[in-house]
C-alpha cells in the first residue's frame, strides 16, 4: 500500500461510512416493506464494509511482516466507524428479518 496513513485512514472512514449509511437506508426501506431493496442495500453494504475490511487487512499484513504501521487518533477513529459499521449493519440485518416476520 502506498498511501499515507491519514490517506488510508481516509479511505477507511469513507468505506465504513458508506456500508453504515446504505445500512439504514435498507432499514427504512424494509420499514416500508420493500424487502428486495433493503436486501439489495444490505448487499451494496456488505460490499462497502469488505473494502474497508481489505484495506486492514493490508495493514496488519503490513505489521506482521515487521514494517511498523503508525496509529494514531485518526486511525483510532477509522478504526471505531469500521466497528460500528460492521455492528450496525448484523444488527439491521436481524431488524430486517423480524419485519419480514411480521
Amino acid at each position: 500500500m502506498n498511501m499515507d496513513i491519514e490517506t488510508i485512514a481516509m479511505e477507511l472512514v469513507g468505506n465504513a461510512g458508506e456500508a453504515r449509511s446504505l445500512a439504514f437506508e435498507a432499514l427504512a426501506q424494509a420499514k416500508n416493506k420493500n424487502f428486495e431493496k433493503a436486501k439489495e442495500l444490505l448487499e451494496e453494504s456488505k460490499q462497502a464494509s469488505l473494502k474497508a475490511h481489505h484495506i486492514q487487512t493490508d495493514l496488519i499484513c503490513q505489521e506482521a511482516d515487521g514494517n511498523k504501521v503508525e496509529i494514531g487518533l485518526l486511525m483510532v477513529h477509522a478504526q471505531d466507524h469500521l466497528m460500528t459499521s460492521i455492528l450496525a449493519r448484523e444488527l439491521i440485518t436481524e431488524i430486517i428479518s423480524l419485519y419480514e416476520k411480521i
